[in-house]
């Protein structure tokens, strides 16, 4: 059964009177315990959760292996011992920076302002000011929905792109959160051309540079230490929409218990280059934000599965961190 109202130009998501049979009662539960830690003061629940998630990261084998695997091929210079301490802290920082978001989900934005540190916050309030369009590149980190949440709390209006989840009240929930104080979601599976017509109206584009869309049209460049099929997409929308592109990684710090987001200058370079170097650029700013706070990625991810000719995929090979 379809989760969303039927729309042009978004999507909405729906409840549905299924999602109070049985067969959704352990959801509500852990739907109930999120909010409950939520409610906490983050000095009391970030460390419950920072043990939880480093319990769960032990039982997730499948998701445990592709981070090793992702690791292995990225951070080939850090010992086994140090990619096994990130991938701890990753998956301490999870449940950390999703509770921030349940929170915001919950609470009066302003009481979550108190907690959050912006760094460079000068270069998008210029270009607010100015009315300019802006398309945020925002890497998979574990906080990536709180900043468009807080800025969509001040008043921008925001457009996103984004992946349904498998379980339909869990992506209900998660997008009803998302669209709290307004702006767009657009579904993946509805195409580009809905969120190209929402940045022509003036909302801020949220972009992924970090997903993998197959061979077709992507570019094989750098990442990290190996390569990746990187989308050279954005030179394209920065015309089509008139934008300037952003880059933007929020990082969760357990020590002090607040979000710090990370604003870089904008990538004005991106307009006329070729989109091997588009698409170099961007992966560019993915290891600028990731390497200093390699916890806070989402190593989970099948970032490597697209491979050149005669390479296997990764997750795929026996050979390293066999099943």
């Amino acid at each position: 059964m379809e989760t969303r109202k039927k729309n042009n130009s978004e999507f909405i998501p729906v409840f549905q009177t299924s999602f109070l049979r049985p067969k959704y009662w352990g959801n509500w539960l852990a739907l109930g315990a999120l909010a409950g830690m939520a409610c906490l003061p983050a000095s009391v629940r970030d460390p419950l959760l920072g043990g939880l998630g480093k319990m769960a990261g032990k039982l997730a084998k499948g998701a445990r292996r592709r981070a090793r695997i992702n690791l292995f091929y990225c951070m080939p210079e850090c010992s086994e011992a140090e990619r096994e301490a990130i991938i701890d802290r990753m998956f301490a920082t999870a449940p950390q920076a999703i509770a921030m978001m349940a929170e915001l989900g919950m609470r009066d934005p302003q009481r979550i302002l108190q907690h959050v540190d912006w760094h460079g916050r000068e270069i998008i309030d210029q270009m607010r000011a100015e009315e300019q369009n802006v398309i945020l590149l925002v890497p998979h980190g574990w906080g990536i929905d709180i900043p468009a949440m807080l800025l969509a709390a001040e008043g921008q209006k925001m457009a996103a792109m984004f992946h349904h989840q498998s379980d339909p009240l869990m992506d209900y929930v998660w997008n009803r959160a998302r669209r709290r104080f307004g702006g767009r979601l657009h579904a993946r599976n509805d195409g580009i051309k809905p969120f190209i017509s929402s940045m022509r109206q003036g909302y801020w584009g949220y972009y992924l540079p970090d997903e993998d869309h197959g061979a077709e049209q992507s570019e094989f460049v750098d990442f990290f230490a190996t390569y990746k099929a990187t989308l050279p997409a954005i030179g394209r929308l920065m015309k089509v929409c008139r934008a300037r592109v952003v880059p933007l990684f929020p990082v969760y710090n357990s020590d002090t218990h607040r979000l710090e987001i990370y604003i870089h200058p904008p990538m004005d370079d991106l307009l006329e280059a070729d989109n091997n170097t588009q698409a170099r650029r961007m992966n560019e700013e993915v290891e600028a934000f990731v390497r200093p706070h390699p916890e806070q990625y989402t190593w989970i991810l099948k970032l490597l599965k697209t491979r050149k000719v005669g390479d296997i995929e990764p997750y795929k090979r026996k050979d390293i961190y066999p099943r």
